[in-house]
């Protein structure tokens, strides 16, 4: 490792890598194209800074770096630690192109002086880049931070013609909390004999429970305000599932005195900027954010995480959870649900996440069972016959007695299918008689 790169990591604090840094750290030193998959939180942003820091040159009077993310917070916030790299380099420039109203200072900083390094939303990117502002014929090194997300915001074509215009090799590196079909497809495109990692780090997974507290004839924010006053959250990140939604939470919530931060895509970008530097000083408590915010942002401290039903893709809700529980720290997620979440649940429950039901009664938590508990009929015996068998008490553990009870679950549904065969047996052969027996009296 070069001395750039361990200055770059002492300043961070990093005492040791994660698993996706050594993991990528290991391929660009080989200059190879990556794509990187890998969960939030587990250090992806330092995961191609630290080659950038073994690489870059600010002797030379190029461009030679560019980092794409999807939205302004997200470009914000990676050019808020990149810029540690200035105090290990003298002379190093880096630019961060997410306009708004910065467009004009940017504007004027490009004219002056070229980047070695530029972090930027594709859209920004590619205007800049067709107003001959910026190059990226030397570009060496292309980072495409939130692959996944970028796809699906549509940035393909923004990112398409920039990439056409780089040198003939540039390094890409992908990095991504996902890998569906639509990026598959552009990595096959675009990436030279790629290597694809997948990195797990259960050292930094997040620590959660999930909660659900049941709405039902109340409103989402109606019964936020019975929930805020239980807990007692560092820092509470509150999501809707529109910007309407969002404005209507936030007037709530201020009404009714919570120092309440909103963040959403509908914001100016002075408003925007302004929301962003006050979530880094953690100045509020409660912020109210749409999805905008639930993908790479990272805001140290969030205690509770709560979800005002669930979002139409369920992708959302892995990433509004996964902004806490983070760095090994505890979390918790509640999730406010209605009726017509029941099979959202569903869904996330067959994905591997486990809820508790909590209702909200005088101001305090009550146990409940959550909506898609499986009750025993009355009826159903064979359900109770193997309810029976899976909480049957053993008084000495016997080797293999998992595989036992699986067994005589197994033999209690044999003897079902055996049961239902002989009465549809016994059927047809009445229907049978019955047939003879009008036959024989015609």
């Amino acid at each position: 490792m070069k001395k750039t790169s361990e200055k770059f990591l002492e300043l961070n604090g990093f005492k040791e890598l994660t698993n996706v840094q050594k993991a990528v750290k290991e391929y660009t030193d080989y200059k190879k194209d990556l794509v990187a998959i890998s969960k939030t939180g587990t250090g992806k942003t330092h995961a191609y800074l630290l080659p950038i820091a073994e690489m870059i040159n600010p002797k030379s009077d190029k461009t030679q770096v560019l980092i794409s993310l999807p939205t302004r917070e997200l470009a914000y916030q990676v050019y808020q630690n990149a810029k540690v790299l200035n105090e290990v380099f003298d002379d190093l420039r880096i630019s961060l192109l997410a306009g708004g109203s910065d467009r004009k200072r940017s504007k004027e900083k490009l004219e002056n002086a070229v980047p070695h390094i530029i972090i930027g939303t594709p859209g920004r990117i590619k205007d800049l880049f067709e107003n001959n502002l910026i190059r990226v014929d030397f570009v060496q090194m292309f980072v495409i931070d939130e692959a996944d997300m970028t796809l699906e915001y549509g940035f393909l074509e923004d990112i398409d013609k920039v990439f056409s215009h780089m040198v003939k090799n540039p390094e890409i590196l992908c990095f991504s909390a996902t890998f569906p079909k639509q990026l598959q497809i552009f990595v096959k495109k675009y990436l030279n004999n790629p290597k694809i990692i997948t990195v797990e780090d259960k050292k930094r997974d997040p620590k959660l429970t999930h909660i659900l507290v049941p709405c039902k004839h109340k409103e989402y924010k109606d019964r936020l305000l019975d929930l805020l006053p239980i807990i007692n959250p560092y820092i509470c990140l509150i999501f809707a599932n529109s910007k309407d939604e969002a404005d209507e939470v936030y007037a709530t919530l201020k009404a009714h005195n919570y120092r309440t931060l909103l963040l959403h895509g509908g914001l100016d970008s002075r408003e925007r900027n302004k929301a962003i530097k006050s979530l880094n000083r953690k100045e509020y408590t409660y912020i109210v954010a749409s999805d905008v915010a639930s993908r790479g942002i990272d805001i140290d401290g969030i205690s509770h995480v709560i979800s005002l039903g669930f979002p139409k893709k369920l992708d959302f809700y892995i990433h509004r959870a996964g902004r806490t529980g983070r760095n090994s720290k505890d979390g918790t997620v509640y999730a406010l649900f209605k009726e017509e979440d029941i099979q959202s649940i569903r869904n996330l429950e067959n994905r591997g996440i486990k809820f508790i039901g909590k209702d909200i009664k005088n101001n305090a938590f009550k146990d409940i069972k959550t909506p898609t508990y499986k009750r025993i009929k009355k009826n159903d015996e064979v359900e109770k016959e193997i309810a029976k068998t899976l909480t049957r008490k053993n008084e000495k553990v016997k080797p293999n007695y998992k595989k036992k009870k699986k067994e005589a679950i197994e033999k209690i549904k044999r003897k079902q299918r055996r049961e239902f065969i002989r009465n549809k047996i016994k059927e047809e052969r009445k229907e049978r008689y019955r047939l003879q027996a009008r036959k024989d009296s015609k």
